[in-house]
């Protein structure tokens, strides 16, 4: 028979191990790959240029709500993989806590929409997307990496600069954001990559 004392060893080593994935598991961050900063980058470039042909023009905000939607349904995967290579799970404290920080100022932005859209403001929804998407970002970059915050602190800059154009800059800025910010901290995010694993 075994003694009551080796039982409470083997409880407080299970206990402690417990504690020690738990507190890795918090530790851990959320690894954006570069890829999916220019895949997203470059659907807002299509975006763009889709809202300059002169019969699309006055089309742009459904664009570019398509626009998101795939870009989303594009960047998403590409985020998740490297967690699950990582042996990240989804539900997991990294992930989750990546999630709960972007998904606040996204469902803001969603909100401001309908609210801009519904008193015929639509020249501040640009800028008021990408103000917040930089918000989203950089209280993501909890998760991830410094990096993430410095997009998210352009795409801030970005935003106010929008807000204070006149409505025919609106898209070239939505275009300068969502497409050419996304390449380029994609291409940084990439080569940082690559030289970390040289």
């Amino acid at each position: 028979m075994r003694s009551a004392n080796t039982v409470q060893i083997e409880s407080h080593a299970a206990a402690t191990l417990r504690y020690i994935r738990a507190s890795m598991d918090g530790a851990a961050s959320v690894a954006v790959p570069g890829s999916a900063g220019i895949a997203m980058g470059s659907v807002g470039l299509v975006a763009t240029a889709a809202c300059y042909v002169p019969s699309l023009r006055e089309h742009w905000l459904g664009i570019w709500l398509v626009a998101a939607i795939v870009a989303a349904g594009v960047g998403l995967p590409l985020i998740t993989q490297p967690a699950s290579l990582r042996g990240l799970t989804l539900s997991g404290a990294p992930v989750r806590k990546f999630a709960l920080c972007l998904l606040p100022s996204v469902f803001a932005g969603v909100v401001m929409t309908g609210v801009h859209w519904r008193s015929g403001n639509l020249h501040a929804i640009p800028g008021s997307w990408l103000l917040l998407y930089g918000c989203a970002l950089i209280s993501a970059s909890v998760a991830t990496t410094r990096t993430i915050a410095m997009v998210g602190a352009s795409f801030v800059v970005l935003g106010v600069v929008a807000l204070l154009l006149p409505a025919h800059l609106q898209v070239l800025m939505l275009g300068a954001g969502f497409g050419g910010l996304h390449i380029l901290f994609g291409l940084l995010i990439g080569r940082k990559t690559h030289d970390s694993q040289i």
